[in-house]
């Protein structure tokens, strides 16, 4: 295990033991397969398959898209540190980890419905969205779960972990639903493209295998135990939003560095997202990628940023979160600068600054969740992870924004890297006043 960069870590350097091994292993297990719903649902194929032509004109139909996930967002945003609150102080983290898991199973399964017809354009779109909020509340309840197989020795390595074998499950298993039903006229087991049935059949196999790889956690990570506050009391939604209200005052009274670390957060975490979505959008407008290349490239990129995550989460407890943070935000900008320059000079450009960029996104997502993690006292994981997921919901309109500025002033879909550029920049500004060792007040 690797030497820290606080007080405890001046303890001797330890192995986990090997229940625990076993135990952060179970727990990494549920990232690996929920990415399934990021990578196969909301990325790649069917968010893909619902703005086809077969559900009606393109530009009517990605509206469409765009509302029921800003709807989704809205509802987030609204709930998320309330669940988390709640979960934490009734004891019940693992419970609702548990129902929103099956949630977002559920409608991943029922993905299978959705043929390809206008009338059915509505039952998808309910699904991704409903999906979506109880994939965001799953996630809150998961991240909470954090600080209950690590301590301030790990968190870092363990959290680079678990967010590495987030990418690389996403990706496996795109691959084998690429390989088995999407790309061959003819798929495993029979299933062709009538109908849509590759990209249906996808989605169940995508469903059993976030249902079968989240199963584990709930075996290896025990509950926690009831608040001292919630026995005897009234506990419902208006307590818990005051609530919520107070430990928000509270943190401007006691913690401001860890509001200014949600904020700063939310800011590069838009960022980061905006190099993923509009990524194959410049590799093909502005690079000649046709839609195979680029579906390569993307599995490219999640393979070095997985690896790359769980390489950097290795050392980031010896040379500290911020730091992962920072140097590697800061080599994101140099090579998406280099992209837009280089521009002329062919694809090998995009290929090759592309995926040194995308090297550095994970260990950015993983060092952004530890650091907080390490802020937290404990009972208090749900609520403040839900603020984290707030306060992403909040800015999460910055990339899109900055893209499509950049794009409408400079003239051709090159520019849009630019606006990507712009928000990480700010991210890292907002960043950079941010103490290492802020921590969030108890009461």
């Amino acid at each position: 295990m690797i030497a820290p960069n606080t007080a405890a870590g001046a303890e001797a350097d330890t192995d986990l033991p090997a229940v625990r091994k076993r135990t952060v292993f179970a727990w990494s297990l549920w990232d690996w397969g929920s990415a399934s719903f990021n990578a196969v649902v909301t990325t790649f194929v069917f968010s893909v398959y619902l703005t086809s032509e077969s559900f009606g004109p393109e530009q009517e139909v990605s509206a469409k898209l765009g509302t029921a996930l800003l709807i989704a967002g809205v509802v987030v945003a609204l709930f998320a540190p309330v669940i988390g609150r709640l979960s934490d102080a009734a004891g019940r983290r693992k419970t609702w980890l548990g129902i929103n898991t099956a949630i977002v199973v559920a409608c991943t399964a029922l993905m299978v419905l959705v043929a390809p017809a206008e009338q059915y354009l509505m039952l998808g779109l309910v699904l991704l969205a409903v999906g979506n909020v109880a994939f965001e509340f799953a996630s809150v309840s998961y991240n909470a779960m954090l600080r209950q197989i690590s301590d301030n020795r790990n968190v870092g390595k363990i959290s680079g972990f678990g967010w590495g074998m987030g990418y690389l499950g996403g990706i496996v298993l795109l691959a084998i639903l690429l390989v088995g039903f999407i790309f061959p006229d003819v798929g495993w087991f029979g299933v062709t493209s009538e109908g849509a049935w590759n990209i249906r059949v996808a989605m169940v196999l995508a469903a059993a295998w976030f249902g079968i790889f989240a199963v584990p956690v709930f075996f290896a990570v025990p509950e926690i135990p009831v608040a001292a506050e919630y026995h005897g009391a009234g506990r419902g939604i208006l307590t818990a939003y005051a609530d919520l209200f107070r430990s928000v005052r509270n943190l401007w009274r006691t913690a401001r560095q860890t509001l200014f670390f949600l904020i700063a957060s939310a800011v590069f975490r838009d960022g980061l997202a905006g190099v993923f979505t509009f990524g194959g959008v410049i590799a093909a407008r502005s690079f000649g990628f046709d839609s195979t290349t680029v579906i390569i490239f993307a599995i490219a990129a999640n393979v070095v940023a997985g690896l790359a995550t769980i390489l950097i989460g290795m050392f980031e407890d010896r040379i500290g979160a911020k730091s992962v943070m920072v140097g590697s935000l800061t080599l994101m900008l140099f090579c998406g600068l280099l992209v837009f320059l280089l521009n002329p000079l062919g694809s090998w450009v995009f290929w090759v600054f592309g995926l040194l960029l995308c090297i550095f996104v994970g260990p950015v997502q993983s060092a952004s969740r530890s650091f907080l993690a390490r802020l937290i006292p404990p009972g208090k994981e749900g609520e403040i992870f839900g603020l984290y997921a707030t306060t992403g919901r909040a800015v999460s309109f910055l990339a899109p924004a900055g893209f499509t500025l950049a794009v409408a002033l400079g003239g051709s879909t090159i520019f849009g890297i630019l606006g990507i550029v712009l928000v990480l920049i700010i991210g890292l500004l907002l960043l950079l006043p941010v103490g290492r060792r802020t921590t969030v007040a108890a009461g």
